[in-house]
């Protein structure tokens, strides 16, 4: 455990300081590598935070009842049946309650007044919680992953079509004639989720036909360039209308 852990604010800075160094250390840990401390076969685990901005995963105090409210038990079991980032979300839930309870209990202890407990809640509450944080966080590390993938898939797309098929002929309505090739229905809808149309700027809709440029390598709707499936059969290399113009040009 940490030594601070131990010093016992009186005042609610000293308080409100406490509350923010262990919910830092909080954040420090759902954002690390947290996630390997907690082996399901380990014994019930805790998720401790100290005023120090320090973090441990260990197992809960042994005097009962404890000198300071105890974090969620046993956090380390539920990581089996869920996804990373359904497990972080329910520790980061189940730590902003603890962080509450710590902030408030040094708040009974020292006898604070309404005004001082609304002072104090105000003074937390202006900050974001555990769980708003994490979330944020995984969701922006799932766009950049996504953004990657998407970009690798299209470049891989591109080149494969070049050599097998008439280029510029993807699309959803295309594929959805053969039944056999539903599972890559749902494939193509999260690779091309955050394609935009070249023409109107528009997310890809997975109702929609596409159409790729062979030459600058967008993807349009086909409503936006004119192009139907049953034409886009018959283009071997197909060139939006920007592409064809700069070729027009002397």
């Amino acid at each position: 455990m940490d030594a601070a852990a131990h010093d016992n604010p009186r005042t609610v800075e000293e308080v409100f300081r406490d509350f923010n160094g262990r919910r830092a250390a909080v954040i420090k840990a759902l954002t690390t590598e947290f996630y390997q401390h907690c082996d399901p076969e380990k014994e019930n685990l805790c998720l401790y935070g100290f005023p120090s901005e320090h973090w441990e995963v260990n197992l809960p105090a042994d005097e009962v009842p404890a000198e300071l409210p105890e974090p969620a038990l046993g956090i380390n079991f539920a990581r089996d049946g869920m996804q990373e980032k359904d497990w972080l979300s329910l520790v980061a839930v189940h730590s902003d309650a603890w962080l509450l309870a710590v902030a408030f209990f040094f708040g009974a202890r020292f006898r604070f007044d309404k005004a001082d407990r609304k002072r104090l809640f105000n003074m937390i509450n202006d900050l974001p919680t555990v769980f708003e944080v994490v979330t944020e966080i995984t969701k922006k590390q799932g766009k950049a992953k996504s953004s990657v993938s998407n970009h690798s898939s299209n470049k891989s797309n591109s080149n494969s079509k070049r050599g097998s098929a008439p280029p510029g002929k993807y699309s959803k309505a295309m594929q959805s004639k053969d039944g056999d090739e539903d599972g890559l229905e749902e494939e193509d809808d999260e690779e091309h989720g955050e394609t935009l149309c070249g023409a109107c700027g528009e997310n890809y809709a997975a109702d929609e036909f596409w159409i790729c440029c062979d030459i600058c390598e967008k993807w349009f709707h086909g409503k936006c360039v004119k192009i139907t499936p049953a034409k886009a059969e018959h283009i071997k290399q197909y060139k939006c209308p920007s592409c064809s113009n700069k070729r027009a040009r002397p």
